[in-house]
């Protein structure tokens, strides 16, 4: 058997491969044509080096240069100096994101690992400490500390002396690494060890490092301390802003606007970041009062307000509906010759179509294509498509579609996703499947959310073969399902009866780790079922959750105990309530409520007080709720007494007494032949200041004229306004159809003209009362003037109406023969026997 394995000596092995591998380098970097300085006799490294930084800095030297330029070192004689070196890689540390060049810092740690080559030999000067501090810089902002933290350890082991500037960069190491204790203990007792003192941005990385932990508290304490110490190290703005930052991201709106007020008493003057801090959180918090204060004594001391404090103005305006504000602010800010950036634009059109205003939006979207200063982007679109489809302007939504193309911007996914989504909630399935096939024609990738909008519209349509169709075809493009897409399917699935194959879905979801549908969620499709009258669907979907392992709650019985009250089903309401104490489900006040609703609808007023008492033996103590239940179906079974007895019992009980009691005693009373006691109720209640709703005034005036109290009623209608309400059309009814019934025919006109004046629409029912009490009383011409209002869309005339007008009008009709003065269209009764 040939042996495997040389049985060469290793040393010798590894001087031929080390010789093979600069051989195969030195081919490679003398076929590169893109080098940043030729090969030459006479190459000089600072000349090298100080071009390369020229260019760092005119974002014009890519990654391949950079490297060329150090493959170029490792083949020459002549060593590249320590200044030089450190000069180049902090330029490059520092250089902002380019075409040519993403990463700065990540490149720095790339290149500095080819100058610590062996190959490298004595080409390179040693690192000093320099050259550390901007690698740890370097490892913190490409988010690897760990390895900042590694070189720290190596500059230890080199004996170089440590100064402030390498000990901050350590502490920021700490504090990027999650070590913000560790920090804290070098900070205040090992910073001497190493040979330095903090200084005050030492302090405020530390501030800075517990702030970004949500400990913003420790960082105040760490400022008052050095406050308190004085000297060198007393904190400036910077400090303070770090600290009142990170209570405003903890909500701590309180300490942070009280920190910004002892930073103002200290002595140290705000800078516009500061005032944008809280401002910015004052516009969070909807305090916009506040924020416009502080915007005053902004200005007033002499700082100017830059695009983040306008952008958080204008967005504090917006989210408040205060739109002519918002305007304002936007056009001072243009005014004082700041541009606002793509951020600004979009966030203020954002605003705009989240509250319905996308034609406001879509006024700020062309007047920033027209400046031509910030040109929409892909959010652009995408906000004002958004708010297009959120109220519906398909064809506006279609045009600004089409308009992209001819303005470079490509629609991706997203995009698309807007217009199918849009389309699918109106059910509009073929347009929304016209533009899916677009999409994919012009190859853009449909997503989950993508195929969530369509499976959920299809799910809706209650097309659910067509819902599973485009499932497989999602998971077939390598699209894999997530639980909104399931529960969609799951949904559909259980409103329309095939729970075989919800059950199915589910240990599907479960087989993949996919989260579950929770019993919130079935508990929401049992109780849409069970407002349908489906309580036997719902109590299918009951068992269906059992059988998945989810355990019912007492929203998931009570909802369908609600089920099977609504459907006047009591026994079956009780098994229901049965089951739920035996599984060890205590019903609440909600449940019981239910049952003594049910029972009172279904006029077992015996067995609602049965069910009441049951609830108050249980220790569970009834709500204003529970009250108004038994209080109504009391009145409406006549039973006046022992509702005036629950009412006083309520009140002992220390129940809070709503508007919608006192509605429902008002009305009960009067129902019961006692107008003049709800009259006299009323009146007290109202002497106390007691707030009512427009409800109760129409059912007292409609009692007043009951006990001919005209005069009052008169009064209590003319009182109205300054009460704070406004009467409604009902009000206007009430006072019409009494007029009618007493003979003021005149006073009844003037008070139906002033309900149009006042924008009230009179109903079908009210025009058809007006015109059979105007036929009963002989007032013909009057009676058509209002028959002539029918349009037979929105008004119409009713049967009564009707069978009355032929009763009158017919050939033995008591007015057949004014039957002319009718509206035309109503003449044809003339002849009907």
């Amino acid at each position: 058997m040939p042996r495997l394995y040389s049985t060469m000596p290793m040393s010798r092995l590894r001087l031929r491969l080390r010789l093979r591998l600069r051989l195969r380098l030195r081919r490679r970097l003398s076929s590169s044509s893109n080098s940043t300085s030729l090969a030459s006799p006479s190459w000089s490294p600072q000349a090298a080096f100080a071009l390369a930084t020229e260019r760092i800095r005119a974002g014009t030297l890519s990654r391949e240069d950079a490297h060329h330029l150090f493959d170029e070192l490792l083949r020459q004689a002549t060593p590249v100096p320590g200044p030089s070196l450190n000069i180049f890689l902090s330029a490059l540390a520092r250089a902002p994101e380019s075409k040519a060049c993403r990463d700065g810092p990540a490149l720095v740690l790339s290149l500095f690992n080819c100058v610590c080559r062996e190959e490298a030999g004595m080409r390179v000067a040693p690192p000093t400490i320099f050259t550390y501090g901007i690698l740890m810089n370097c490892c913190c902002r490409t988010r690897r500390p760990e390895l900042g933290l590694a070189f720290f350890g190596r500059l230890l082991r080199t004996g170089l002396k440590t100064d402030v500037i390498i000990s901050n960069t350590l502490l920021k190491c700490l504090c990027s690494a999650k070590r913000t204790d560790e920090a804290v203990h070098l900070l205040l007792h090992r910073m001497s060890d190493l040979g330095c003192a903090p200084d005050a941005f030492s302090y405020s990385i530390v501030m800075k490092g517990l702030c970004d932990e949500r400990r913003s508290q420790q960082a105040l304490d760490l400022l008052q301390k050095v406050r308190k110490q004085g000297g060198d190290c007393s904190p400036g703005v910077v400090a303070y802003n770090t600290v009142i930052h990170g209570f405003f991201k903890e909500g701590e709106v309180g300490k942070a606007c009280n920190l910004f007020h002892e930073m103002m008493q200290q002595g140290i003057v705000s800078d516009v970041f500061t005032y944008s801090l809280v401002i910015d959180a004052l516009c969070k918090a909807r305090a916009m009062d506040k924020a416009e204060l502080f915007l005053r004594q902004m200005v007033d001391n002499g700082v100017q307000p830059n695009v983040v404090t306008y952008t958080a103005m204008i967005h504090g305006y917006t989210t408040l509906g205060r739109w002519k504000e918002a305007t304002k602010m936007f056009r001072e800010m243009t005014r004082q010759g700041l541009i606002p950036d793509t951020v600004t634009w979009n966030s203020f059109m954002a605003s705009l179509c989240k509250h319905g205003n996308s034609k406001e939006a879509a006024e700020i979207f062309y007047s920033m294509a027209a400046k031509g200063q910030q040109k929409p982007d892909i959010f652009s679109y995408s906000i004002l498509l958004h708010g297009y489809a959120s109220e519906g302007c398909f064809v506006d939504m279609i045009n600004l579609f089409n308009s992209m193309a001819s303005n470079g911007i490509v629609a991706n996914c997203h995009v698309f996703t807007i217009l199918i989504d849009a389309y699918a909630k109106c059910g509009m399935m073929d347009e929304a499947m016209l533009i899916f096939t677009e999409m994919q024609g012009q190859g853009v990738s449909p997503d989950a959310c993508t195929y969530l909008s369509v499976i959920a519209a299809l799910c809706r349509m209650g097309r659910l073969d067509h819902a599973i169709d485009k499932f497989n075809q999602m998971i077939a493009m390598g699209v894999q399902p997530n639980a909104a897409i399931y529960n969609s399917l799951i949904q559909g699935f259980c409103l329309h009866g095939d729970l075989v194959k919800a059950k199915e879905l589910v240990a599907e979801m479960m087989k993949k780790g996919i989260p579950c549908p929770n019993i919130v969620f079935f508990s929401s499709i049992m109780n849409s079922l069970c407002k349908e009258g489906r309580v036997m669907d719902a109590h299918n979907i009951l068992n269906l959750v059992i059988d998945v392992g989810e355990r019912p709650n007492v929203i998931t019985f009570s909802s369908l105990i609600d089920g099977y009250c609504l459907v006047g089903k009591m026994e079956e309401a009780c098994r229901v309530l049965d089951a739920m104490i035996s599984v060890g489900i205590e019903p609440d006040v909600v449940t019981y409520s239910t049952l003594v609703n049910g029972y009172m609808r279904s006029g077992n007023i015996d067995d609602a007080l049965i069910m009441f008492n049951k609830m108050l033996h249980k220790r569970v103590k009834p709500t204003t709720v529970t009250y108004d239940i038994i209080l109504d179906g009391l009145f409406r079974a006549g039973q006046t007494v022992a509702a005036k007895k629950r009412f006083r019992e309520m009140i002992e009980s220390g129940i809070t007494v709503h508007i919608s009691t006192y509605s429902i005693i008002v009305a009960g009373l009067c129902r019961n032949n006692c107008a003049d006691e709800a009259i006299t109720m009323f009146q007290k209640l109202r002497a106390m200041n007691v707030k009512f709703d427009i409800a109760i005034f129409n059912t007292i005036l409609n009692a007043m004229y009951k006990v001919r109290r005209r005069e009052e009623a008169k009064d209590l209608f003319a009182a109205v306004p300054a009460s704070g309400l406004v009467p409604n059309a009902s009000t206007f009814g009430v006072m019409i159809q009494n007029l009618l019934k007493e003979g003021s025919v005149e006073e009844a006109d003037n008070m139906f003209l002033s309900m149009e004046k006042s924008g009230c629409v009179p109903s079908s029912r009210l025009l058809n009362d007006i015109v059979r009490l105007l036929l009963e009383k002989g007032e013909i011409v009057k009676a058509g003037n209002y028959m002539s209002k029918v349009d037979g869309k929105n008004i119409s005339l009713e049967a009564s109406t009707t069978s009355l007008l032929i009763s009158l009008f017919s050939n033995k009709g008591k007015y057949q023969e004014q039957i002319k003065l009718l509206p035309s269209m109503y003449q044809f009764f003339d002849g009907v026997s």
